[in-house]
């Protein structure tokens, strides 16, 4: 897991994986409706959204903090930073 345990392999992942789960959860609760009509952030939709879509970052932290490795951890983190910075400000 050495190999792995990269900077900017953290980034990459802590970028990626919010953006493909959070289409995955748009179009498994059929979100597109609202999307194209944009209701979307009417209701606050959108930071809730940005939110879901973070806490499979999260749940990477953790098994990285477990199993040692420091660095990717730091780079999924903040890679998961400007999800969580945009849907505190779209919430605002």
């Amino acid at each position: 897991m050495d190999r792995f345990d990269r900077y900017w392999i953290g980034i990459l992942v802590g970028l990626l994986l919010p953006a493909i789960f959070g289409l995955t959860y748009i179009d498994v609760m059929n979100l597109w409706y609202p999307l194209q009509t944009l209701q979307f952030h009417a209701g606050g939709v959108l930071s809730k959204l940005l939110l879901v879509s973070v806490f499979p970052d999260l749940a990477l932290i953790f098994v990285f903090y477990t199993t040692d490795t420091w660095r990717l951890s730091r780079g999924v983190l903040v890679g998961a930073l400007p999800y969580i910075l945009a849907a505190i400000i779209v919430s605002m």
